[in-house]
């Protein structure tokens, strides 16, 4: 089905709005995979702040021209799916890679984060990325043992302090 231009201007506007506020971008190709499959793959975006969207290369191209994501101009060529994650630097990266493991045709040719193009080989870098919740859960952890650390050697001391007194 063709696009007229004001279509176009559209769906490119509408890109790079998303674009814009986005926190880091992953661009697959989602050759082979059924409509089904990628039905419940934009549900699960959706519940994870995630802006997924099958554009056309020059589209996308123009739509990401200006922004962090420019970097990825390189990695539109064939059938493009561009997932840009708004909440959480990790979350497209994390839904996307989960969805290549289960669907053996969907490939994930790279990702950016702050300007910098990751490639589809290194991708868990980003997956791997603690969400807030996470991070503020193993910073109270290093804090509660580095105190509970402090605890021992201040116990120890007092015990040796005795055994000198006796």
């Amino acid at each position: 089905m063709a696009l007229g231009l004001e279509d176009k201007k559209a769906i490119v506007a509408e890109v790079n709005e998303a674009a814009k506020g986005a926190l880091s971008a992953v661009v697959a190709d989602s050759r082979g995979v059924t409509v089904g499959e990628m039905t419940g793959l934009r549900r699960a975006a959706r519940e994870a702040g995630v802006y997924v969207k099958v554009v056309r290369n020059t589209l996308v191209k123009r739509a990401v021209a200006g922004t962090d994501f420019e970097c990825l101009s390189d990695t539109f060529t064939g059938p493009t799916l561009i997932a840009f994650s708004n909440e959480h630097p990790g979350a497209a990266a994390r839904l996307l890679k989960d969805f290549a493991t289960a669907q053996e045709k969907f490939e994930i040719k790279a990702a950016a984060f702050e300007g910098e193009v990751i490639p589809a080989a290194d991708i868990d870098r980003l997956a791997k990325l603690p969400t807030y919740d996470e991070a503020l859960a193993q910073l109270m952890m290093t804090m509660k043992e580095a105190s509970a650390g402090k605890f021992v050697r201040l116990l120890a001391a007092l015990r040796d302090q005795k055994e000198e007194a006796a």
